[in-house]
């Protein structure tokens, strides 16, 4: 969620629909001191991949609402936001949230899963669609990166 903060943030400070590059790495890095150019040309880089930026030439417009995003007080992203969570790790943790189980207890789960009912032949990201299904859990739209994950594997 901190990366659509982050990137919600100099469209909301300049009160634009659009931003050149330039401004969007100028407000990130100088203005907010937030990083360095490298890495908030690494953020924008990741906001377009999950989708939450459309880059045409060098205008970005953000793929959602700005306004519904909230930014606290004194927010300052860390460096996590440049690091993309893997698929199934998010539909993990949204396992642990939606359970109140400790993390390792669903991984344990879902790793048995796969080891005694398909004799370890299935993989992690079948086994957690399995666990989220199980507990009612939202998967949906990790899905197409969840068959992007096992098809890279290959």
């Amino acid at each position: 969620m901190s990366v659509k903060i982050a990137v919600a943030a100099p469209f909301k400070h300049m009160r634009k629909e659009r931003l050149q590059r330039s401004e969007f790495v100028f407000y990130i890095a100088i203005d907010r001191k937030w990083m360095n150019k490298e890495q908030a040309n690494q953020l924008l880089e990741r906001a377009r991949s999950e989708g939450l930026v459309e880059v045409d030439g060098g205008a970005i417009r953000p793929l959602f609402d700005v306004a519904d995003v909230s930014i606290p007080l004194g927010f300052k992203p860390t460096s996590d936001v440049l690091v993309a969570e893997s698929p199934y790790e998010e539909v993990i943790g949204r396992i642990v949230a939606a359970t109140g189980k400790p993390p390792q207890e669903v991984i344990a789960e879902f790793h048995r899963i796969a080891t005694d009912h398909f004799d370890g032949n299935l993989r992690v990201e079948a086994a957690v669609v399995i666990l989220a299904k199980k507990y009612g859990v939202a998967f949906e739209d990790k899905l197409a990166a969840l068959e992007r994950s096992v098809a890279k594997k290959r």
